[in-house]
């Protein structure tokens, strides 16, 4: 069964840049558009970043939009969030997971499968 895993969350300073990565050993992303998400201790998981397989469209929640970079690479079956101007309430457990071909508006999880297990940001203030 697929599954993602996801890696390069930690502990950095308010301002500071981390780069996530979400990959999968087995399987291809090929035919997968993937999406990021985040839950925050004491609220609901909410849809940060997601990108298009073929032609690479991307979306934005507006609370990342301009400091949140979506890239994925399908020869290596990888997913990248680059983050930058970190700030406190970036601070979560960061997923990803994959739709097929297309993000779906809305952010609506129950279209999205394979979750990883998550990576963990912690924004120091």
């Amino acid at each position: 069964q697929v599954q993602f895993v996801e890696s390069g969350g930690g502990l950095v300073q308010a301002g500071g840049s981390l780069r996530l990565s979400c990959t999968t050993s087995k399987y291809t992303i090929d035919y997968y558009a993937v999406g990021w998400f985040r839950q925050a201790p004491g609220k609901e998981r909410e849809g940060v970043s997601c990108i298009n397989d073929g032609d690479g469209g991307t979306d934005y929640a507006g609370s990342v939009e301009g400091r949140f970079t979506i890239s994925r690479d399908n020869a290596k079956s990888t997913v990248y969030l680059q983050i930058n101007s970190l700030k406190h309430e970036d601070s979560a457990v960061y997923y990803c997971a994959a739709v097929p071909l297309r993000c779906g508006g809305g952010w609506d999880q129950d279209e999205y499968a394979y979750w990883g297990q998550g990576t963990q940001v912690t924004v120091s203030s």
